[in-house]
C-alpha cells in the first residue's frame, strides 16, 4: 500500500497525464456544452416558493438538504461535548505596537483527536467589541508574518524532504504570506482577524479518514453522503466561531468568513450551513465554490474528484464527466446565503476557475435574493478588471493570477463595512 502522500500524488499525476481522464480543460467559449441551469425557486420535489418565508420554511431546507446529499456531504451538528477553547499566549505589542496577538488552542474532544492553534490579532485601543473576519489558511499561521513570537507549524502541512528538519522548514515559511493576509490594512478598518490552519481540523491528502476531525465523529469510510474534507473545513470555521464568541473583544454577531481557492469553496459552504456568519467571501474558489459545473469549463466535476477525491462526499462522484445530470448548480449554493451579503472574486489569468462561471453563479442566485427585496449586482454582465459591482451580493475580476492581494482585500474591506451594521466603528 502506497503512503498516503505518494498517493496523493500519484492521483495528480494521473490527473493530468492518463488518457482516460479526458481531454485537455477547455478554455474556449464556444465549446462550452448546452446546459439548463436549475430555476433556485423551484422545489426539488416540485412546486415553487413564491416568498422569503416560503423559502425559509420550504426552499432553503430542501436545497441545502439536496446540496449536502450530492456534494459536500451531512457533518455533524454543532459544538462538540469536548470542545474547549485556552487562550495560550499573548502579546500586546504587535505589529510594532498596533496590534494585541493572541494564540488560542481550540480542542474538540477530550484527550483525543486535532487540537487547532487560532491567531487572533485586534485593533489596539478599540472601544468595545470589533468585527471580524475569520478564515483559514494552508501552512500555517507563521506564514501570515515574519515575526519570530508566532507558533510555527510542524504538522505535515509544512512538508519537508527526505533528511530535511521540520522546524526549519517552518521557519522558512515565515511571512510566506503575508501578501494574502494584509494584516495592518484590516486591523486600520477596525476589524479583528482570526485565523488557524486547515490542516489542523482535517489533513489535505486522502489518508484513509484516519486523522483530523473525522475519527471523531465517523469510524472508517464515510457514507456516500457523509462529509469530505471541505465539509470538515467548514464545520471547523463554525466550531472556530465558537471560539470567537466567547472572546469579549470580539462582536461575534458580525463575522465575515473568507477563503482562498479551496478554502473558498469552504467559506462558501460554512456560509450556506452556519447563518451566524454574515459576511461570506469566495476568492478564486473556482470549480466545487462558485463556479457553474454544468459549464465544464477549466476545472471540471471529474478533474477534481479523481484530483483530490477526499474533498467532496462519494455521490458527487457520480457526475465526473456527467455534470449535465447535476439536479442542482453552484447559484443554488450562493442563494442558499440569502439574504445575508455574499462576495465572489474571480482573476482574468485563473482561467482553471472559470472566472465568468463564478459571475454567472451570483447572477444567477438573484432571484432568492429579490424574495428579500435585496439589491442585485446592478449588472448582467461581468465588470470589467478592478471594477466592484453589487450591493448585498457582490463581485469583482482582478486583472492577475490565482491569488487573493491587497487588492482583493479592498474590495473586501469595502462590502463587509457596507454589510455590517458597526463595521469599522
Amino acid at each position: 500500500m502506497l503512503p498516503a502522500r505518494l498517493l496523493a500524488f500519484v492521483f495528480v499525476v494521473a490527473a493530468l497525464c492518463c488518457p482516460s481522464y479526458g481531454q485537455r480543460a477547455n478554455y474556449d467559449e464556444a465549446k462550452v456544452p448546452e446546459f439548463h441551469l436549475p430555476d433556485p425557486l423551484v422545489l426539488p420535489e416540485g412546486g415553487r416558493v413564491a416568498s422569503a418565508r416560503e423559502w425559509e420554511e420550504k426552499g432553503r431546507p430542501a436545497t441545502l438538504k439536496l446540496i449536502e446529499r450530492e456534494m459536500y456531504g451531512r457533518m455533524p451538528v454543532g459544538k462538540p461535548a469536548g470542545f474547549k477553547v485556552v487562550l495560550d499566549r499573548e502579546t500586546s505589542d504587535a505589529l510594532g505596537g498596533k496590534a494585541v496577538r493572541r494564540e488560542y488552542l481550540v480542542s474538540f474532544a477530550e484527550d483525543k483527536g486535532p487540537r487547532v492553534r487560532m491567531l487572533l490579532y485586534l485593533p489596539k485601543g478599540a472601544k468595545g467589541p470589533v468585527p471580524a473576519f475569520l478564515g483559514l489558511n494552508f501552512r500555517g499561521n507563521q506564514c501570515l508574518e515574519k515575526d519570530p513570537w508566532i507558533t510555527p507549524e510542524l504538522g505535515y502541512v509544512v512538508g519537508s524532504r527526505k533528511g530535511e528538519d521540520r522546524r526549519a522548514r517552518a521557519e522558512a515559511m515565515r511571512g510566506s504570506a503575508a501578501g494574502r493576509w494584509p494584516v495592518e490594512m484590516i486591523l486600520e478598518q477596525g476589524f479583528a482577524l482570526a485565523t488557524a490552519c486547515c490542516g489542523n481540523i482535517d489533513p489535505d491528502f486522502h489518508d484513509g479518514w484516519k486523522n483530523g476531525v473525522h475519527p471523531l465523529f465517523t469510524e472508517g469510510e464515510p457514507a456516500p453522503d457523509e462529509w469530505g474534507t471541505v465539509s470538515a473545513w467548514a464545520w471547523g470555521l463554525s466550531r472556530l466561531l465558537d471560539a470567537l464568541d466567547g472572546i469579549k473583544e470580539v462582536n461575534a454577531e458580525e463575522v465575515a468568513v473568507i477563503g482562498h481557492s479551496r478554502l473558498g469553496k469552504t467559506s462558501l459552504w460554512a456560509g450556506a450551513t452556519d447563518p451566524r456568519f454574515k459576511v461570506v467571501i469566495s476568492n478564486n474558489s473556482g470549480c466545487g465554490g462558485a463556479a457553474l459545473s454544468k459549464r465544464a469549463y477549466g476545472e471540471t466535476v471529474g478533474r477534481i474528484n479523481r484530483s483530490f477525491p477526499h474533498w467532496f462526499n462519494g455521490n458527487f462522484k457520480k457526475y465526473n464527466e456527467k455534470e449535465e445530470a447535476l439536479p442542482f448548480d453552484q447559484h443554488q449554493l450562493i442563494a442558499l446565503i440569502a439574504p445575508r451579503a455574499v462576495y465572489v472574486a474571480s482573476a482574468t489569468e485563473d482561467r482553471w476557475a472559470d472566472p465568468t462561471g463564478e459571475f454567472l453563479s451570483v447572477l444567477h442566485a438573484q432571484p432568492v435574493y429579490d424574495l428579500y427585496q435585496k439589491k442585485s449586482l446592478g449588472v448582467i454582465e461581468s465588470p470589467a478588471p478592478g471594477q466592484s459591482v453589487g450591493t448585498v451580493t457582490g463581485y469583482h475580476l482582478r486583472a492577475g493570477k490565482h491569488d487573493v492581494t491587497p487588492e482583493d482585500w479592498k474590495h473586501y474591506l469595502a462590502f463587509v463595512k457596507r454589510n455590517l451594521q458597526k463595521a469599522g466603528k
